[in-house]
């Protein structure tokens, strides 16, 4: 069943910081933020910039990925807090979901070293375009919602909990792919594509467009190619990846922050109007059978047929909530207990109703998890294709 799903293109290793209020104040305060008169940092290029990029997340509440141009940075500032090693990046969150499920996979990484090795369970196997070790950490931030920076010259309080990514990883930005890709998708049923966001030369981003485009004439007659969104570290590569591959997905993904910044303005999460006439503006732009949008309230698939991809929002829903809950260690009992009993978001349960009456949409609403003491916000869109992506080679949950 590995070869069932091929999950691509890069991992990476994570070091997830344990929040601290306290060292995020003292990085404000060595670092000379008395407010955030500043607006966020274009570039990431010293401490001072990564603690402002982190306060203005938090003050909006909003999630992202932002590049660091020196791993230097990143380690000083990972030194003011604890963090644990975890693995990382779309395909390998998503292969981590499926096996807690029972459901093996192949992932393809452009980076390897002893602790991917170790960490992989048995069940996922893997393809790797690197010649040789390296260890390209990430850097997580995970902050709660209400939790609170004292600055000299304010108070800085998030609205809501969200994660924020910054990595500084050179294989994942040439995203070299493997000999052996085309091997592992000649007997695949799903095909996963993620990871070009993080690409910032132009020429290696169409040279992987191209090859991505001849790889997927291997898949198998009926076989689903899935892709799966992000923030980009060139935002002008957005439009550029969406068009490249548009003709040959079945699948596009994405979640409320990369909708937003897909159609160019705030969508208004609670209203099934706006939320129908972003997704259609942005399904129609593509050109794809189905756009498929995952929000902290509901998720949706659009397009002719959409009914078809019930059971993979059911799935989605179900392991990302899960994650949200218990953390990396949810096990398959732990997603059909919560998935059974668990509240609906009221909110979500009122946009799921009315997204049919809108258009080709059927929508699923997210469970309501505002009791959840400390959740896990990193990697719940990863695990999100995860249970989408088992539930498309018949392990619904």
């Amino acid at each position: 069943m590995a070869g069932d799903a091929v999950l691509g293109l890069g991992g990476t290793i994570d070091f997830e910081l344990h929040w601290d209020a306290g060292a995020l104040e003292a990085a404000a305060a060595a670092a000379g933020i008395a407010s955030l008169t500043d607006g966020p940092p274009a570039v990431i290029d010293s401490e001072r910039a990564l603690v402002l990029s982190v306060l203005h997340h938090l003050r909006s509440g909003t999630g992202g990925e932002h590049f660091v141009e020196s791993a230097e940075v990143i380690e000083a500032f990972a030194g003011r807090f604890g963090y644990r090693t975890t693995l990382g990046g779309t395909p390998v969150r998503a292969a981590l979901a499926m096996s807690a499920l029972g459901v093996g996979s192949t992932v393809h990484l452009v980076s390897i070293d002893d602790d991917v090795r170790r960490l992989l369970p048995p069940d996922v196997e893997y393809v790797c375009s690197a010649v040789e070790d390296s260890t390209d950490p990430h850097l997580i931030v995970q902050f709660p919602a209400g939790a609170c920076i004292r600055l000299a010259g304010e108070e800085v309080v998030a609205p809501a909990a969200n994660r924020l990514i910054y990595p500084c990883d050179l294989p994942n930005a040439r995203l070299v792919l493997s000999e052996r890709l085309p091997e592992v998708l000649a007997g695949a049923r799903v095909f996963l594509i993620s990871g070009l966001n993080s690409i910032q030369d132009p020429a290696i981003l169409q040279a992987r467009l191209a090859q991505l485009r001849d790889a997927v004439r291997v898949l198998p007659p009926g076989a689903t190619v899935l892709y799966e969104d992000a923030a980009y570290h060139v935002p002008a590569f957005a439009a550029e990846v969406h068009a490249g591959l548009a003709p040959v997905l079945d699948v596009f993904s994405l979640n409320e922050d990369e909708l937003m910044t897909a159609v160019g303005r705030p969508v208004d999460l609670r209203d099934a109007a706006e939320v129908a006439a972003a997704v259609e503006q942005l399904a129609q732009r593509l050109g794809v059978p189905a756009v498929v949008l995952h929000t902290r309230f509901f998720a949706t698939a659009y397009g002719e047929g959409a009914e078809r991809l019930r059971p993979f929002l059911e799935g989605g829903v179900a392991v990302s909530a899960a994650r949200y809950a218990v953390g990396d260690g949810a096990t398959r009992s732990e997603v059909e207990q919560l998935w059974s009993v668990g509240p609906r978001s009221a909110v979500g349960a009122a946009v799921a109703e009315r997204l049919p009456q809108l258009g080709p949409f059927v929508a699923v609403p997210a469970l309501d998890l505002s009791d959840v003491a400390h959740p896990t916000t990193i990697g719940l869109g990863d695990s999100f294709v995860g249970g989408a992506v088992a539930a498309l080679v018949g392990v619904p949950v």
